[in-house]
């Protein structure tokens, strides 16, 4: 029983340094500190100026939508936008009428901004979609991850960049 016990504590360690590893790498080319700006309509006509501190901790989430880990994690992002300030920036997913349609196919209710050339993607040294900033309650980065990250993960890093 006991080496069992060792044999999941070595995995379940390993698996944890891969996986801050893995971050660490896929992360190291976004920007960090205050944010780029978003100064940008949305496509529901909200006109956004990201990062605007609301003293609370906020989303930008990039996504894509021929990105099948993006709809893996979409109603992550749904639920987390019912009680959080958030942005979502469609990046390379085509003209405005597709994109539209694809928020409303998925159901978003939160701002979404087309980035049809990559431009704000960019600027956030994006390299792979879903990206995630949490900002903390003074709009500064706090956390990023690029790949797939449960509501859970992503809940987690608002309360600590909350605190």
């Amino acid at each position: 029983m006991a080496n069992k016990l060792k044999q999941i504590v070595v995995f379940g360690s390993t698996a944890v340094v891969l996986y801050i590893g893995v971050q660490l790498i896929a992360t190291r080319s976004l920007v960090s500190g205050m944010p780029p700006p978003i100064r940008a309509t949305a496509l529901d006509g909200t006109a956004l100026d990201v990062p605007k501190p609301e003293g609370r901790p906020a989303v930008i989430y990039f996504w894509a939508s021929w990105c099948q880990i993006c709809k893996a994690m979409q109603s992550s992002i749904r639920s987390l936008a019912r009680d959080t300030p958030l942005v979502s920036v469609a990046l390379l997913s085509g003209d405005e009428t597709e994109v539209r349609e694809y928020v409303k196919r998925e159901g978003f209710e939160f701002p979404v901004v087309l980035d049809q050339d990559g431009a704000i993607g960019r600027d956030y040294g994006i390299r792979g979609v879903p990206a995630v900033f949490i900002l903390g309650p003074d709009g500064h980065i706090r956390f990023s991850t690029i790949g797939y990250t449960s509501e859970l993960g992503l809940r987690l890093r608002l309360w600590l960049a909350g605190l």
